[in-house]
């Protein structure tokens, strides 16, 4: 008797349940906690404080994605990668998204089996300088040495620069941005060049951070966002809706102060924002509520800004570019409905 080799095989697929094929919300469903890659230190975007406490922009997303899924903003496991390691960590499954810094470029988003989910930052590349090199300009670097943290956009960035422009430079490189600066404390480099925002971040580092400055230059763009693995679309919406749903809240005057009172709201977009009409929740395989538990708990885009980047900050980077699309900005969040 000839046997069906193909059909033998998709019988025992159907028959014989594989994990693998398990989504990552069931996964991450399953596991009680979401699985984060942050950064291994970057100041308003992914760092401990004082207590060990993971705080930050990037964090905040983190919490922002538990809390629309599983109810709670603080099941969140944060997973410190640094930039060779963090592309690697998600595809390989340790991580169930990655919100830590990284630029949206073309290489990235087609060729590494990842997707970027949206743009919670709006960067661009910049140089920090000590002050008593008396440069006022980028223009004024030729010949001069870079701390450089490496596996990023960075390095081609500079070389670019540097190119197009016809000076010279040696680089410095280093894993982490916390080497980066140590670097640049102790003199073995004459600049540091990363995104700006990051560069504020290493400025209050040092010792005197009234000693270097940041250079008005804006090399190239840089936008932010969270990263996940490609071929599950259902993970790849909550992630980025979570994100759009930070922003429509800001856009909404919707905050985690009165969230609750907004639930009374006959705004249509309110309603269906926080879930008390439509399908939103339903559509996304969450509950009617998680926009509401993601501003309840961690509340929305601009309180976060404020308070871990902007002017509540130790930062205190102008909002510009990220600011809300109505208001002169980019930030465009898609409307819920």
């Amino acid at each position: 008797m000839k046997v069906n080799k193909i059909a033998l095989l998709v019988g025992l697929t159907v028959l014989i349940p594989n994990l693998s094929f398990a989504t990552t919300l069931e996964k991450v469903i399953k596991k009680d906690v979401l699985q984060c890659g942050v950064s291994t230190g970057i100041p308003g975007f992914s760092s401990t404080d004082s207590k060990g406490v993971w705080k930050g922009l990037d964090v905040d997303l983190c919490r922002s994605i538990a809390a629309a899924v599983l109810g709670d903003a603080d099941k969140v496991k944060y997973i410190p990668l640094t930039a060779k390691e963090r592309f690697t960590a998600l595809q390989s499954g340790e991580i169930d998204v990655l919100a830590r810094s990284s630029t949206w470029t073309a290489s990235r988003d087609t060729s590494l089996g990842l997707n970027f989910a949206g743009v919670n930052y709006y960067d661009g590349q910049g140089f920090l300088v000590n002050k008593k090199l008396g440069i006022t300009s980028a223009k004024e670097l030729n010949g001069a040495t870079f701390c450089i943290q490496a596996g990023t956009t960075t390095e081609l960035n500079l070389t670019d620069y540097f190119k197009s422009t016809g000076m010279e430079y040696k680089a410095v490189t280093y894993d982490t941005s916390g080497q980066t600066i140590d670097g640049f404390k102790k003199g073995r480099c004459d600049a540091v060049t990363s995104d700006a925002s990051q560069l504020y971040g290493l400025r209050i580092k040092m010792d005197d951070p009234e000693s270097v400055m940041v250079l008005p230059e804006i090399i190239s763009k840089e936008p932010l966002g969270p990263v996940v693995r490609q071929g599950d679309d259902g993970w790849f919406n909550i992630v980025r809706w979570t994100l759009f749903a930070s922003l429509e809240a800001e856009e909404l005057g919707v905050t985690s102060s009165n969230v609750q009172a907004m639930l009374k709201s006959k705004n249509p977009s309110v309603m269906r924002l926080l879930g008390t009409t439509g399908t939103a929740g339903e559509n996304l395989g969450l509950k009617a509520d998680w926009a509401y538990q993601v501003v309840k708990q961690v509340g929305n885009y601009q309180e976060s800004f404020d308070k871990h980047v902007g002017q509540n900050s130790p930062l205190k980077i102008e909002r510009g570019i990220n600011k809300l699309w109505n208001k002169g900005g980019l930030m465009y969040p898609m409307p819920i409905r």
